[in-house]
């Protein structure tokens, strides 16, 4: 299928900046209707004059992807607590944004505090926060 509003070769602008950008949105609506996580290539055809080149060789290609939906199901896991250790776990949202999940941050804040990250690059769906102080609630966001 050929995109011709976003990147209309009769627009001064796109020629002269020699590139141009399909939003998102276009590919994702009809007549594309393309799902999250396609891969996308493009092909070139150059215009003048005395008509049109053939067309390029594929782009290296490009992932429609979005943010992930946010982690479901927190969960204490009870087996890791103690008086300064707690341990949480949670399930992956249904929707990843077309791309794998490649990793988590947990934030912690005291009651009526501000977050602030505990851990990050965490590639798992469980971590073991240590250090706590026993008798202070706290709150956790993954």
């Amino acid at each position: 299928m050929t995109e011709t509003v976003n990147c209309n070769g009769a627009n001064s602008a796109i020629v002269s900046a020699l590139s141009c950008t399909i939003p998102v949105s276009v590919l994702r609506a009809a007549p594309f209707s393309l799902p999250w996580g396609t891969n996308v290539f493009a092909k070139i055809i150059a215009t003048n004059s005395k008509g049109n080149s053939t067309e390029s060789n594929f782009g290296n290609g490009a992932i429609i992807t979005t943010t992930p939906d946010a982690p479901i199901n927190v969960l204490e896991d009870i087996t890791k607590r103690t008086a300064t250790t707690l341990g949480l776990t949670w399930t992956q949202a249904a929707f990843n944004g077309g791309a794998v999940i490649i990793d988590y941050r947990v934030s912690i804040a005291e009651t009526g505090g501000s977050f602030s990250i505990l851990a990050s690059n965490i590639i798992t769906s469980s971590y073991t926060a240590t250090g706590l102080t026993s008798g202070i609630t706290y709150l956790f966001k993954i």
